[in-house]
């Protein structure tokens, strides 16, 4: 399948995008294009995926988020974030994206579409909420995840990443996930709900289109309200969501490490998550 830019993105952008699309019977396929560095998390990544998500489209019904070369996103670029508290050491810059990043994810889960998240390699971090953030989620078999933000001086705050995650997989694993920081491979993601199939590397595509082709083929309003209702009542089961602060609580905190970092003290070593 040929990828493209041309329909979603501005013809005047001066730099390639990272994201690469393809249309097809109804599925939109939208590809992490930076192979070289993981598909790390760009600002320039968040604004194409904003773009593209919150074009109205009621001829798509599924969306399938996929990222070129070895691994699905290694998460947060380490240099952005390192020149952004250069720039400026209150984290204006990081509290700019982080709030990107939000508004991404929040696209992905209440797209009118239903959303794939197709997985291998690596999903770390950023990359890993992209992938929590869509409706279904195949991995390789050899696919790993990791949450490494608060060995990196972070808190878990990006893409209302934490609410979902302990309503997907629930808080006592959650707890232990963060506060340890360790890798798991697919099988536990699938015991956990971070993933809701696994399969071998090579039939990743087969596996998504098993589930994106009879969708298509559902009727558009009651597939439409059909989603909408699965939001609600998922989002009827918490108090409250507090992922409107993740941007603010990302750039107080990595402020602040800096800050412990060059007087000296014992923060992260690097700002962010690969």
């Amino acid at each position: 399948m040929k990828f493209s830019l041309t329909e979603y993105l501005s013809p005047y952008r001066a730099a390639p995008s990272p994201i690469r699309t393809a249309r097809e019977d109804g599925i939109l396929r939208v590809e992490l294009n930076s192979p070289d560095t993981g598909n790390a998390v760009t600002e320039a990544m968040l604004d194409d995926l904003l773009a593209i998500l919150t074009l109205p489209d009621p001829d798509v019904r599924v969306v399938v988020l996929s990222g070129a070369g070895e691994h699905f996103s290694l998460g947060g670029d380490r240099n952005e974030f390192v020149d952004w508290l250069d720039e400026d050491p209150t984290g204006r810059g990081i509290r700019i994206a982080a709030e990107k990043g939000r508004r991404v994810c929040e696209a992905i889960t209440t797209s009118q579409a239903v959303t794939i998240a197709r997985v291998q390699g690596k999903a770390i971090g950023a990359g890993m909420a992209l992938a929590l953030a869509c409706d279904l989620r195949v991995g390789a078999d050899t696919a790993g995840f990791r949450l490494p933000e608060l060995a990196l001086g972070l808190p878990t705050a990006w893409g209302g990443m934490l609410p979902r995650l302990l309503h997907e997989v629930g808080a006592a694993r959650v707890r232990e996930l963060i506060l340890t920081g360790r890798p798991f491979k697919a099988a536990e993601a699938y015991e956990l709900s971070v993933l809701q199939r696994v399969v071998p590397e090579d039939e990743l595509d087969a596996a998504v289109d098993a589930w994106a082709k009879p969708i298509v083929r559902r009727p558009e309003a009651a597939l439409r309200v059909t989603k909408a209702l699965l939001n609600s009542y998922a989002a009827s089961t918490r108090l409250a969501d507090p992922s409107v602060l993740d941007a603010e609580l990302m750039a107080t905190v990595a402020a602040a490490t800096r800050r412990t970092r060059h007087a000296g003290g014992t923060g992260a070593e690097t700002v962010p998550v690969r």
